[in-house]
């Protein structure tokens, strides 16, 4: 059921800083900020040659990242995101086996625009999951 690792996101106290810091420092490839308010986050992605590092900051109070944040203030990971082919039917079998979905478990458009669930940490010995329908 899951494919490669799309990415791995990580949660910022300041997305400009971070940013700056992954392509000044690291001399990675950073893309331009995206607001995804339907997420409660804007982001950037890091390219790398294998996959994507997503760094991401809270877009509003509302923001699940800051509740992520109040506990780590300096930031840390937040969750991993794996590609599926089929996301509804990823959905369903994860369902059948007693994961839990987040949300209402109908899938949401991301940042690539692509259909996405994100999976209860609790169930997968807690890192929260993210799929994306690629």
């Amino acid at each position: 059921m899951l494919g490669r690792v799309n990415h791995i996101a990580i949660a910022v106290p300041d997305l400009a800083t971070a940013a700056g810091s992954y392509r000044d420092v690291l001399g990675a490839t950073v893309t331009a900020p995206q607001a995804l308010p339907e997420h409660g986050v804007t982001v950037v992605f890091v390219e790398l040659p294998n996959t994507k590092v997503e760094l991401l900051e809270p877009l509003g109070e509302a923001s699940p990242i800051a509740s992520f944040l109040e506990k780590s203030p300096s930031g840390g990971m937040h969750h991993v995101c794996y590609e599926v082919e089929d996301i509804l039917a990823a959905r369903d079998r994860l369902v059948e086996g007693g994961a839990r979905i987040l949300g209402d478990g109908n899938p949401k458009i991301g940042a690539h625009g692509k259909p996405v669930l994100f999976l209860h940490p609790k169930d997968f010995f807690g890192t929260l999951i993210e799929l994306e329908q690629v």
